[in-house]
């Protein structure tokens, strides 16, 4: 059955956020500060109108802040969005264990909430985002066991999240492709940098227009067919097309284990999500998206 948001295992209050400030960074300490929303790994505070306050609420999450800590400031300037790079680093004081960041605060609403104006045009630019972000990682840059890996090393996972959701979800038709995926070669160019987490909850809208992506906590390397599964969880065929146009680089093999990627995925947002509407309706909007795709 699905299961809810992953508890956190840190109780966090506006309060405990002031001090920390004001031990570490005492110039912000007297400006507003106001919960903003309680993600799966971390909890954002409002800083202020420009800032944003981003704690991890289970150990998990700490390493992937300081893997934001550490490389978002490099990757930002070559970008042509803006990124959440931190503006300020926090360390483990009075009782909170883990590191945390002060980042901007980037106006608009997410993808999953307000559609784009002109979807087509999205995907073209999230696509030219990702083919600036795909370039080879150092020797030295983080690795997920969850993200960028080859599909295979996710099979147990895949099949177990089935499981859970077998009554919501056609068995056998989302098997095949999560099968057809696994079957193809894994990729044989560099392991490149990935976003890791891509989705319509992490996509900005302002103005109808693309604006910013966020929540680069599993920052990774890896197979590039990770990101580019957010083409079936936030676009249509025909803007799927356009997506895949402006990337540029995606064989049909990197787009096969792709699609496989969003199923995957779809079911991992369907089985945490019993009390989260948001994140079940990407899971379903995307399986349908893949399930169409592939003809079944």
């Amino acid at each position: 059955m699905p299961a809810p948001t992953p508890p956190a295992e840190i109780d966090l209050s506006a309060p405990i956020v002031r001090e920390l400030l004001v031990l570490q960074h005492p110039e912000l300490a007297d400006l507003p500060l106001a919960l903003l929303a309680n993600g799966w790994d971390n909890v954002l505070f409002r800083l202020g109108d420009e800032l944003v306050v981003r704690l991890p609420r289970r150990a998990l999450a700490a390493a992937l802040v300081e893997h934001e800590q550490t490389w978002l400031s490099l990757l930002a300037p070559r970008l042509p969005l803006p990124i959440p790079a931190p503006t300020h680093v926090g360390v483990p004081a009075l009782g909170y264990p883990w590191r945390w960041s002060v980042v901007p605060y980037l106006d608009g609403e997410i993808a999953a909430r307000v559609p784009f104006a002109d979807p087509a045009a999205a995907a073209a630019a999230l696509g030219s985002f990702l083919r600036a972000l795909h370039q080879p990682a150092p020797a030295d840059a983080p690795v997920n066991p969850f993200r960028g890996v080859p599909l295979a090393a996710r099979d147990d996972a895949f099949r177990l999240r089935l499981s859970d959701v077998s009554e919501q979800v056609p068995v056998d038709a989302v098997t095949r492709v999560w099968d057809d995926a696994v079957a193809r070669p894994t990729s044989s160019g560099p392991s490149v940098w990935l976003h890791g987490d891509l989705h319509p909850a992490n996509l900005l809208v302002r103005d109808g227009e693309l604006a910013a992506v966020l929540d680069f906590g599993d920052l990774t390397s890896g197979d590039p067919a990770t990101d580019l599964s957010v083409a079936w969880m936030a676009f249509s065929a025909t803007e799927r097309a356009a997506f895949r146009s402006a990337y540029g680089n995606a064989d049909d093999d990197t787009w096969a284990r792709a699609r496989g990627w969003a199923c995957g995925l779809s079911l991992a947002f369907l089985a945490h999500s019993s009390d989260n509407p948001l994140m079940a309706a990407i899971g379903s909007g995307t399986l349908d998206a893949v399930l169409a795709d592939a003809g079944s």
